[in-house]
């Protein structure tokens, strides 16, 4: 890092913070801390929202992701503008009518406090692991690329958040996040800008979309249906349609965001801006990868792209080995540079036999890499077995810190940042409430003034700040780290939405049976996960419908026993 880096990164990050504490300091009661004194307007929740869900992870892991898989992953979104309206339609006028802290406080008054309380403990199991990854997946990646030690790099992270977020709460989480979101997509632009710019000056734009094309990345839509493939058409209009109505609709992260709304309608405006904008903003970072990708099919790519995992192998015995691999890799990358450099030009004849040909060579090549690749990553397993072995997080921040120029790193290492801290302060906003108004207000501390609830909540934030980071410091790798996220969303999300959508459309069933089916449906998406090759995006579909299956199954037998005692 440079010194033009250090000035840009820490002046961004220094300006967040400060004007994050100023702008919203002055609290006096819950109602502010926790709803920004509904307050806010439809373009900050709208920015509030999108900043939430764009984490450090979408930054760092969904860039690798498109250069491994191509842009299919774009299809996990397809369900969320359906989701906007319905949310708008029938959750927001509830919320607003009960005049809630919480998405929970409704299930007390539709069904009893156990059904309140376990909705509640699912949302605090769920957002408090995500808390711990958003930290952890930044700071792993940033201390290898930067050699920077881990453990100073999720207090670093962790601290900063919680600076702002204890001292305003929602409204400082909602104020700040509009400076991230403009540094983040100001970034991803500048970068996207620049990877197409690097190109080889015969190569145009319309070129590398081509050969994007022909070596299977531009994959957008897949309407072939498969369980377990985790991205087709089908598992993401309906798994992300369900996955979206419980994030949006029932996890307090995201309904804090447009619960201090100043009305319905700036609040159903806000997330309407969002489903209209996430689609194209998850294009843009996937097809930016894809443009990474291009990028390196003119310029050779690392071996492997963690490279301090990979030199810790050059320390070892079977260094020799990895030298030939070494060796091997560039030779094929001087092959394959010439076969694209062919498929290139038979594009631009629009010669069908010819690309046929270039792409058949193409592919060949690129083949024969991937098993270079996949034996680096058996050797790099047997020299140190604790090293992680999945690289793609790993892509674009490297791309970032080999090719920009100085000023442009420190920018993108602040959108990275600042992801972090914006999808980290609304969990901890969100865990906070959950735990002051669910549990310590509702079945512990009752009667108490407004000042000590107030001063509870900050106390939470701080509390729940603290685990993330030291689950941060102990967690480990989960694969890809937007996919590890997601999956321990889609493991609870499921049978929280079933629990309120029995809550708004199925009278019929009440709290005992609610409750016991929740239970259930839980215990049926554990067992999918552990012991399936279920994709986790049906997940949310398979623990909502059960909820529903077994509640209404469950409130029968509760009735036909009532009527028995009755009769009795």
């Amino acid at each position: 890092m440079r010194l033009l880096d250090w000035i840009v990164l820490l002046g961004t990050l220094g300006f967040i913070v400060i004007y994050g504490v100023w702008k919203t300091r002055g609290s006096k009661d819950i109602e502010g801390y926790l709803k920004g004194d509904n307050s806010m307007k439809w373009w900050t929740i709208g920015l509030s929202i999108m900043a939430t869900q764009a984490s450090a992870i979408t930054f760092l892991s969904t860039p690798g992701q498109a250069y491994e898989d191509g842009m299919r992953f774009v299809q996990f979104y397809f369900g969320l503008p359906i989701a906007m309206v319905i949310i708008s339609v029938t959750v927001i006028p509830i919320f607003y009518r009960l005049k809630v802290y919480t998405a929970y406080e409704y299930l007390e008054s539709r069904f009893d406090l156990k059904t309140r309380s376990l909705a509640a403990f699912l949302f605090l199991v769920q957002r408090g692991l995500a808390a711990g990854i958003t930290i952890y997946a930044p700071a792993i990646i940033l201390s290898t690329i930067l050699g920077w030690n881990l453990t100073a790099t999720n207090l670093i992270i962790g601290t900063l958040v919680i600076v702002y977020t204890v001292s305003g709460g929602t409204k400082a989480v909602s104020v700040t996040q509009k400076q991230q979101m403009a540094v983040m997509m100001g970034g991803m632009l500048v970068a996207g800008f620049m990877v197409v710019r690097y190109l080889p000056e015969d190569v145009s734009f319309g070129d590398a979309v081509a050969v994007a094309g022909k070596m299977g990345k531009m994959n957008v839509v897949d309407f072939s249906f498969d369980w377990n493939d985790r991205y087709n058409f089908w598992s993401g209009l309906t798994g992300g349609l369900f996955l979206s109505l419980s994030y949006f609709g029932t996890d307090q992260s995201q309904v804090a965001r447009y619960l201090g709304g100043s009305s319905v309608a700036e609040s159903r405006l806000g997330l309407l801006f969002n489903g209209l904008l996430k689609i194209p903003m998850q294009f843009m970072i996937l097809f930016i990868g894809v443009m990474v990708f291009v990028f390196y099919q003119f310029n050779q790519p690392p071996l492997f792209f963690n490279e301090a995992a990979k030199n810790k192998v050059y320390a070892t015995e079977y260094a020799p080995e990895l030298e030939a691999l070494e060796s091997q890799h560039t030779q094929l990358f001087n092959q394959k540079q010439e076969a694209v450099k062919g498929l290139v030009s038979a594009l631009r004849t629009d010669d069908e036999a010819a690309i046929d040909a270039a792409q058949a060579k193409v592919q060949t090549i690129t083949d024969a890499s991937k098993e270079i690749r996949t034996d680096v990553k058996a050797l790099i397993s047997k020299a140190t077995p604790d090293a992680e072995t999945k690289d793609t997080d790993y892509v674009f921040i490297s791309f970032v810190m080999k090719y920009l120029p100085a000023g442009l790193v420190g920018l993108l290492l602040a959108v990275i940042f600042s992801a972090a801290m914006s999808s980290t302060a609304s969990e901890l906003n969100a865990l906070a409430s959950t735990t002051v108004v669910d549990i310590y207000k509702r079945s512990v501390n009752q009667n108490d003034n407004a000042f000590h609830y107030l001063k509870a909540s900050k106390i939470f934030t701080a509390a729940w700040g603290l685990l993330a980071i030291i689950f941060a410091t102990y967690a480990s790798l989960l694969d890809n780290l937007i996919q590890a996220v997601n999956i321990i969303g889609s493991i609870f999300y499921g049978t929280i939405l079933g629990i309120f959508l029995v809550a708004f459309y199925f009278k019929y069933i009440k709290g005992n049976a609610v409750f016991m089916a929740a239970l259930v449906a839980e215990a049926i998406v554990l067992y999918c996960h552990f012991y399936t090759d279920i994709a986790f995006l049906w997940f949310n579909v398979i623990g909502c419908v059960a909820v529903i299956v077994f509640g209404l199954i469950f409130q029968v037998l509760l009735n036909q026993r009532k009527r028995e005692k009755q009769a009795a």
